[in-house]
Formats: structure tokens, C-alpha cells, sequence
């Protein structure tokens, strides 16, 4: 079973095509990466996958829930960790992370257990006892993903994972990041191109609300001609094509 199906996934806004009867399959496990300029159709499409909007036309499957029939069996495949860092502030880390496995169902002995399972895997232990607000901004992010994994989702959207963070707090994060290859299927939107480059399995470049390329990135600076991938997404964000 795929872990993602979108089927001529359509969106309008007025006149405006968003989306435009998008398709694409990801496998259980794939890091993929959605780029594309601003206004190309990257976020409608994952709030449509969310569930935050409705489609005009087409379906879209997380783990074979419809979107469109099973919008409740659907959202249950997935989790969020969203650009703006999505913190109680004033909670510490293990009552926040605690806090959102109860919000899922959990007890609160499970609760517990899966927060101090979270604090070890994500390397914050000298943090657990710290009210949010004092960590690093780096230390913020690991802490969102954590409280986005503990719900233990198949399908995982990051957004802007690293936005605003120095050099080594995205490296910290992306080591991460890479922790989780194959173990929970990643959609991932970024403005970073080297970042896509570095983490993903496949990218998939949108440009008016049509996907028009697909492919590793190695393979997209060869589709491109290009040297590197920067001058290959320049070439392919500037084209309006053919679905891939």
C-alpha cells in the first residue's frame, strides 16, 4: 500500500487554480520534499491533505483513507510539525510533551513513559525540567517535532523545519530529521534548497499549481542540464509542463 495517493488533487480559490488535478504516490517510509516559489501551490496542497480544506475535485489517500470519504480516518494517519514552533510556552518540555499524548488518548502513566521516551531520543534531558520558553531556538524546533512524533503518526509534515536557526541548531535538527528515514513516511516544504537536497529521497517542484518535476535530486539536475541543484530548481521552477 502506498502511503500517499493523490489523485487529480484540485483546489480553485475564485478564478484562481491553486491545484491543479495533481497526482502523486509516495511510499511507506520516503522523505519527500514539496518545493516550489511563492504562491505555486505547496500549501494548499498539504491543507488539503491535512484536512484544513476541502478539495474541488479529486481525492487524495493517507495509508488508503480518503481524504474526501474518511476525512476523520485520514487525519488519524498524520501529524503536523508546523513552521511557527507550536509550544506552550510556559509549560516545561516533558509537560508539553506530555500534554499532547493525553490530547491523543494516552493515560497518564503512558503519557509519561512516551515523554521521557521523547526527551532521550530527541537529547533533551538537561531541558525536560525547563519551561519552553527559556530553550534555544534550535532546542524549540526538536521539541515541536518531539510533540509531533508522540502521537506516533505514519505520514509526517514538517513545514519550514529550520526556519530562523543558525547554521548548526538546522544541522542538529537535520541529524534528526534523518533519524527518522523509514520509519515514518516525511513530506517536507523548505525554502532551503540545500536542505531538500540533503534529506529527501525524491522532490517534487510545483509551479502554478501544477507539479512539473519529480525525481531525486541528482536526477533533477540531470533533467535540467545543471551543474548543481540550485541552477536545476531555478530551470525547473521557471517551466510550466507536463505533470511528472
Amino acid at each position: 500500500m502506498k502511503a500517499v495517493e493523490l489523485q487529480g488533487l484540485t483546489r480553485r480559490f475564485k478564478d484562481k487554480l491553486a491545484v491543479d488535478h495533481v497526482n502523486l504516490s509516495l511510499e511507506e517510509g520516503e522523505l519527500f520534499a514539496l518545493l516550489g516559489v511563492n504562491g505555486a501551490g505547496k500549501t494548499t496542497t498539504i491543507r488539503m491533505l491535512c484536512g484544513l480544506l476541502p478539495p474541488d475535485e479529486g481525492d487524495a489517500l493517507l495509508m488508503g483513507h480518503s481524504i474526501v470519504h474518511e476525512p476523520e480516518l485520514a487525519k488519524a494517519q498524520l501529524n503536523v510539525s508546523p513552521q511557527e514552533t507550536a509550544v506552550a510556552p510556559n509549560l516545561t518540555v516533558r509537560e508539553n510533551l506530555c500534554f499532547i499524548a493525553q490530547l491523543y488518548g494516552s493515560d497518564s502513566r503512558s503519557a509519561r513513559e512516551k515523554a521521557a521516551q521523547m526527551i532521550a531520543d530527541f537529547h533533551l534531558e538537561d531541558k525536560a525540567d525547563k519551561r519552553a520558553k527559556t530553550l534555544s531556538g534550535g532546542q524549540q524546533r526538536r521539541l515541536s517535532l518531539a510533540m509531533a512524533l508522540i502521537s506516533q503518526p505514519k505520514l509526517l509534515f514538517l513545514d519550514e523545519p529550520t526556519l530562523g536557526l543558525d547554521v548548526l541548531a538546522r544541522r542538529e535538527l537535520w541529524q534528526q530529521i534523518r533519524a527518522l528515514h523509514g520509519k515514518v513516511t516525511i513530506i517536507l516544504t523548505t525554502h532551503y534548497l540545500e536542505e531538500a537536497e540533503a534529506l529527501s529521497d525524491r522532490i517534487g517542484i510545483m509551479v502554478n499549481g501544477h507539479l512539473t518535476a519529480l525525481g531525486s535530486a541528482a536526477e533533477l539536475i540531470a533533467q535540467a542540464g545543471a551543474s548543481n541543484f540550485e541552477d536545476a530548481f531555478i530551470a525547473l521552477a521557471a517551466k510550466e509542463g507536463v505533470q511528472a
